[in-house]
């Protein structure tokens, strides 16, 4: 992909709807873990906030600073993070990951909504800020999930 045509098109419908309706931005009052990542190339942010019940996300709250292939990323995530273990998000993470840099496989589900930032592979200066929410939402997991076992 090359071209002013091609980065139009990289900002689909479906992204640009995703990125206008992010779920669970509020921070949350408790958390067990909060975590702020920021992508240095661009400049955006997203913090973090998740509880922890029985080693699953019970609640979640994000604070998303970031264009809209960031914002749609946090979208995603934020529609199915609760009731996913530490693991299954790192896992995610990694597959976003692989699928960004290497047309690896579509995350698994419930995070396969993912899929619809496969053509941002191509831009790799956007890889960080579509990461920002699965890194931070990692961190967190295992954050809070050391302190539930303490």
């Amino acid at each position: 992909m090359s071209g002013e045509s091609d980065l139009i098109k990289l900002y689909s419908q479906k992204i640009l709807a995703l990125a206008a309706d992010i779920p669970r931005t509020q921070r949350l009052e408790a958390p067990d873990a909060t975590v702020k990542k920021r992508s240095p190339l661009c400049g955006s942010t997203v913090t973090v906030d998740l509880t922890l019940a029985d080693g699953r996300v019970s609640d979640y709250g994000q604070d998303v600073k970031a264009c809209a292939l960031g914002q749609a990323s946090a979208a995603v995530v934020g529609g199915a993070i609760v009731g996913r273990t530490p693991d299954e998000i790192v896992h995610a993470r990694d597959a976003l990951r692989e699928m960004l840099k290497n047309d690896g496989p579509t995350p698994p589900a419930p995070f396969d909504g993912l899929e619809v930032l496969r053509p941002a592979r191509d831009y790799k200066n956007r890889h960080a800020s579509i990461l920002l929410a699965l890194d931070a939402a990692s961190d967190a997991a295992q954050e809070a999930s050391a302190r539930e076992r303490a």
